[in-house]
């Protein structure tokens, strides 16, 4: 099967949970070169690149990146986001020597408690005309 959004680099995110919307507009303000395209795990492409990527062992828990025609889960999603912010952001790669069992253990406690900690949408984000060409349609 030929993949459908092949040289972009995608963010897959929960998009019911408060918290990863806010995260996603965090970026979306610090992605100044526009390079990160967006979709919410509940959303038509996003479930059609988890499963592209053979990724359906991932939960609605687990943050994914797509980069490269590679796939990025959990903690080594969040470090490769940092890693093509650049700038200051490439600093926070200094957690790289924190085995990724170990970061991905304090990130499944996280992912676990998110919707109890800041809460869950009914409804996925809908982005403002400005930036509703970064999600993928």
């Amino acid at each position: 099967m030929e993949k459908k959004f092949v040289g972009l680099i995608i963010v897959i995110f929960d998009g019911e949970c408060n918290f990863c919307n806010s995260s996603v507009n965090l970026l979306i303000k610090l992605d100044k070169n526009q390079i990160f395209k967006f979709a919410s795990n509940q959303s038509n492409e996003g479930l059609q690149l988890i499963k592209e990527y053979n990724l359906t062992f991932a939960s609605p828990n687990t943050i994914i990146l797509i980069s490269e025609n590679q796939s990025f889960t959990k903690s080594n999603a969040i470090l490769e986001i940092f890693r093509l912010l650049g700038g200051y952001y490439k600093l926070l790669l200094v957690l790289k020597i924190i085995p990724s069992i170990i970061r991905n253990f304090f990130y499944d406690i996280f992912a676990r408690n998110r919707y109890r900690l800041f809460g869950k949408k009914s409804e996925c984000l809908l982005p403002t005309p400005e930036i509703r060409n970064r999600f993928l349609q």
